[in-house]
């Protein structure tokens, strides 16, 4: 769908409001349309529902599912942008008045940041002990049995009690992911790179959201499912800054009055970037490569300041898991836990200059083998979508998964006779099977353990630990297990099952590579596991600097930075050739209106007026309550920012003089207090509102249904110059594409006003104006996206 210079104004597929933005952003009005793909049929255009979203869905909804060519209507954008009204400059006058409450502020958001680290490494040690003791509990029982009944004819027990746990388990977390909160499922990374981007993701931050996942991690990775909890702890260390930074929490309805001036989405934003920085400090002990990870997948707005305050808050994350699970190993203060995933020391394990064509071609290998999973797990992801709608296909493709887990495991363990000497180090839980006394089945050792202790054996264990049979079925089990995991109704973390899979195919590469030049002088084929697992993440995630530093730092070693740092961009841009990386899969699935890093190309050419929305809704400077009141309780025109203007005969295509800009929610906060007059206010300080009045009420803002406002009161008026931002950004109509783009990208704008030469409003640009223009094919081309209505 590429755009040509023969593009013209159409009226859009889109029902055409009167009004600027709706409640959820979507811009109605006359467009610019595209000939779009014959595959996106004319009924895709109408509302739709996510698996994102509570409510159930039809199966005539769940039919227009799974392209991704459309955005949801039902996203709105959050207000990054402050609003710089009379109350704000009066506050500002006041503190910059007294040189110990700035002190205060920034004071408090170093303790907020403490507090983040602190309370997220506590989540994180309480997850990585829960697990530690279920799955030991597990493992340990069906251990029992299977020693025991090996020779006998019971060999069903064993196995169907293992069948049982695990099915058991996994049940859990399903049921609460699906009956209680089902934002939970999956890693949250995606959820929260939409939230950072200035998307508002219903329940992505609530205190419901954080035990679903923490509870619903633990159950999962004890039932053995391939996935792993560092998603999910970014996720939650997300959550904890979210709700830690604000004082209270909405959902107890508690308030302890404390950080009311961080109360608003341009604060909150800066702390869950912090917070989702410490979720990957915690679980990878990588205080650099969470501010990293946290700059180049999550954050969209950045500056100096907020680095070191995330960097603060991820060494205080990684310091105090450090600790905690010193104790829980009963070695206190030995700080030889900084992560949940320990992949064991690399020292004495060196690479040959002549090796990095061999890493790159195993780059090449990732980045293919990492495309593929894409593509496989786009089509289950666009199956479950259509046709698994209903909460009950969620639980019961979950109890499945499990099954088939354990299923597989127990067969591979079973046919599978790779038998090793027990070595000097403790093996934890070894299997003997048919193995002879002193010997233990090195597929169990794979099969019949937690994802980070088989990555640690990979990474770890002789060269002749595992035979080329054993690596090659685990390698594809594990592939193909990943692949239909990720996507449940569960909490599912992406990276280990990733670095497993990888490490598994990276060893075998080793192995051969040694076979085939006996002579060589080459790595042990544990680095080549290390190559092969950055090589399938690369491939996978498509990210690169943050992950050569995570992986780094989890390593110890700064000697592999040159490899990791060769073998992650060529595993990019090999799998670049053929999609995307899979967690901008499932945005794009998910229709968010997310905005890339720079404006597509190709756009130069467009100009304001053909992208902006028209007739806008405006209120005048001194405006009636009543008309107020019709405007936010018109069901077609539940717009979240109204320009204001000074009274003016509108002729159609233009709507009076730009004079500021108010948002929904500060007219229900007016509305709310009452604060107007039988006769025109003429001064901030004459209604008594307070900046506080409107952060208390943030973020559940009251509905206009709930206001008791009589017939007499609705004949007031309200001046709405001292609650209006007074310089709001605004752009000419002659603007380009690129040049609106690139301001709200970097200021956070929810609504951009549109001007003529004399200042007149002629039209209103808001965020999925811009999202619908997107690269096509491989950056040769330009598309435009319909949008649901």
């Amino acid at each position: 769908m590429a755009l040509n210079e023969k593009t013209h104004l159409l009226e859009s597929g889109r029902t055409t409001y009167n009004g600027s933005s709706s409640q959820s952003d979507v811009g109605y009005g006359n467009s610019l349309q595209v000939e779009h793909n014959e595959n996106v049929a004319a009924n895709d255009v109408r509302m739709r529902r996510t698996t994102w979203d509570r409510s159930p869905k039809s199966p005539e909804e769940v039919q227009q599912m799974g392209t991704m060519k459309l955005l949801s209507s039902k996203f709105e954008s959050l207000d990054y942008d402050i609003v710089e009204n009379s109350l704000y400059f009066k506050e500002q006058k006041q503190v910059g008045s007294k040189t110990s409450m700035i002190r205060r502020i920034q004071t408090a958001r170093w303790f907020v940041m403490l507090l983040i680290g602190v309370i997220t490494a506590c989540i994180a040690a309480f997850i990585d002990v829960m697990i530690d003791k279920l799955a030991g509990a597990k493992y340990a029982l069906v251990s029992k049995y299977i020693d025991h009944d090996l020779e006998s004819t019971s060999i069903l027990i064993p196995f169907l009690l293992w069948l049982a746990v695990d099915v058991g388990f996994v049940s859990i977390a399903a049921i609460l992911v699906t009956f209680v909160e089902p934002v939970a499922a999956g890693s949250g990374i995606p959820q929260i790179k939409c939230y950072l981007n200035g998307v508002k993701i219903p329940h992505v931050v609530r205190i419901k959201t954080l035990f679903t996942k923490v509870i619903g991690v633990i159950f999962g990775m004890s039932g053995g499912l391939a996935i792993g909890k560092e998603g999910p702890m970014i996720h939650s260390g997300a959550v904890v800054a979210a709700g830690i930074s604000q004082g209270r929490s909405t959902s107890f309805k508690f308030d302890c009055k404390l950080f009311q001036y961080f109360r608003s989405d341009h604060e909150k934003r800066d702390f869950v970037s912090g917070g989702a920085a410490a979720g990957v400090s915690a679980a990878f002990g990588a205080p650099v490569g969470g501010v990293l990870f946290s700059l180049e997948e999550g954050a969209s707005f950045w500056n100096q300041s907020l680095t070191w305050r995330i960097f603060f808050a991820s060494m205080v994350s990684t310091f105090t898991l450090n600790v905690l699970l010193s104790y829980y190993h009963n070695d206190p203060w030995s700080l030889s836990s900084p992560g949940l995933v320990n992949f064991g020391q690399f020292e004495g394990k060196d690479y040959y200059g002549y090796e990095i064509p061999i890493f790159i071609a195993m780059a090449v290998i990732g980045g293919l083998l990492g495309a593929l999973f894409n593509t496989v797990n786009y089509r289950l992801s666009v199956f479950r979508i259509k046709y698994l709608y209903k909460r009950w296909m969620h639980l019961v493709e979950a109890m499945l998964v499990a099954s088939v887990t354990a299923t597989l495991a127990f067969l591979a363990i079973y046919n599978i006779q790779d038998c090793r000497s027990l070595p000097q180090e403790e093996v934890k839980y070894p299997l003997q099977m048919f193995c002879a006394d002193g010997e233990y089945s090195a597929t169990a050792s794979l099969f019949f353990s937690t994802p980070e202790a088989s990555i640690k054996n990979l990474f770890h264990d002789p060269p002749d630990a595992y035979s080329v049979k054993t690596l090659l079925v685990f390698f594809i089990v594990y592939f193909l297990l990943s692949c239909w995991t990720y996507g449940l109704n569960i909490p599912s973390g992406l990276f280990i099952p990733c670095i497993l899979t990888g490490a598994a195919w990276g060893r075998l590469f080793g192995i051969l590579i040694n076979t085939v030049l006996p002579d060589a002088q080459l790595s042990d084929p544990g680095k080549y596991a290390l190559i092969g697992a950055a090589a399938h993440l690369g491939g996978v995630l498509r990210m690169t600097i943050s992950l050569t530093v995570i992986l780094i730092e989890a390593t110890g070693n700064i000697t592999y930075g040159l490899p990791l740092m060769l073998v992650l961009v060529f595993a990019k841009w090999i799998g670049d050739i053929f999609n995307e990386g899979l967690y901008d899969i499932h945005i794009q699935l998910q229709s968010v209106p997310i905005l890339p890093w720079e404006p597509p190309q190709l756009t130069a050419n467009i100009h304001a007026r053909e992208v902006m929305n028209q007739p806008v809704v405006t209120l005048n400077t001194i405006e009636n309550v009543g008309r107020i009141i019709d405007v936010l309780s018109c069901k077609e025109s539940k717009h979240n920012g109204f320009p204001v203007v000074d009274p003016h005969d509108q002729n159609g295509s233009t709507f009076g003089t730009f004079r500021g800009l108010i948002l929904r929610d500060q007219l229900l906060i007016i509305l709310k207090h009452k604060a107007y007059s039988t006769f025109p206010l003429s001064d901030a300080s004459d209604h008594k509102l307070r900046t506080k009045d409107f952060q208390n009420s943030y973020p559940r803002f009251p509905d206009i249904s709930t206001l008791n406002i009589t017939h007499l009161e609705q004949q007031s008026s309200v001046d709405l110059r001292p609650f209006m931002n007074q310089a709001p950004y605004s752009v000419s109509e002659d603007a380009s594409l690129p040049r609106i783009f690139r301001l709200f990208r970097a200021v956070g704008l929810r609504h951009l006003v549109v001007v003529n030469d004399c200042n007149e409003v002629v039209g209103i640009v808001t965020r999925k104006d811009l999202a619908r223009f997107r690269v096509s094919g491989h950056g040769v081309g330009l598309e435009q996206l319909f949008i649901s209505t």
